[in-house]
């Protein structure tokens, strides 16, 4: 008898450390909302990716996206911002060559995948693919076959899990980009608010005709 309140003891309380984990888990994460005429976007920003985490709560809180543009989008692709030059930009001004003047180390996880919905750093095409200190990108995406999948495999180190397959062909993504450009957060509220502003209609270059401005606040 003792030893089964023994066991039952251990598993209680194996049970209630994990319930503190995840509950701690939960409370850490940082949240951050995005403001746009199309509707608001809540992002959770993964620790998985602490440099960029940081990095991106940092600006935020110093007010450096507010007014800024989405100034790059591509239906069916992903919606870009956050060239400082886009504040208070002319109609005619290309935009995309604005920076703060650091790179952010790449931080790369074969589970954080470019699903629709993710929060991805832009970056030159430096070897080290380490990422630009304020331009990212929203992934819009579109849903793809077991034969796109099975072909993109082909020159992974990594094969795509089951879930991550899945997740592919029923909400769709950019797979291509897996591994090339750092994954640090996801849309959890206003995953809508990317295909509209998806859809506006763009200029050569691919801005918007009519700006799409953001307001970046954190709020967890």
């Amino acid at each position: 008898m003792k030893k089964i309140i023994s066991g039952i003891t251990i598993m209680l309380v194996t049970a209630l450390s994990i319930q503190a984990q995840q509950k701690q888990s939960a409370e850490s994460d940082r949240i951050v909302e995005v403001s746009t005429s199309f509707g608001n976007m809540k992002i959770k920003l993964y620790n998985e990716t602490p440099k960029h985490r940081d990095n991106f709560i940092k600006l935020a809180s110093e007010k450096f996206y507010d007014g800024l543009l989405f100034h790059r989008v591509i239906n069916g692709f992903m919606i870009q911002g956050g060239d400082p030059n886009s504040k208070n930009a002319t109609p005619e001004a290309m935009l995309g060559g604005g920076d703060v003047g650091y790179k952010v180390p790449g931080e790369f996880n074969d589970k954080l995948i470019h699903k629709k919905g993710t929060l991805c750093a832009a970056r030159d095409g430096n070897p080290e693919k380490a990422s630009s200190g304020c331009q990212f990108y929203i992934v819009q995406g579109k849903k793809l076959t077991d034969q796109e999948l099975d072909q993109l495999d082909k020159n992974r180190t990594v094969k795509y899990t089951p879930e991550q397959r899945t997740i592919y062909k029923t909400i769709g993504g950019t797979a291509f980009l897996d591994n090339n450009y750092t994954v640090y957060g996801e849309v959890i509220e206003g995953l809508d608010v990317i295909d509209k502003i998806a859809a506006v209609k763009t200029k050569p270059g691919d801005r918007p005709e009519t700006d799409v401005k953001m307001t970046v606040k954190v709020i967890k």
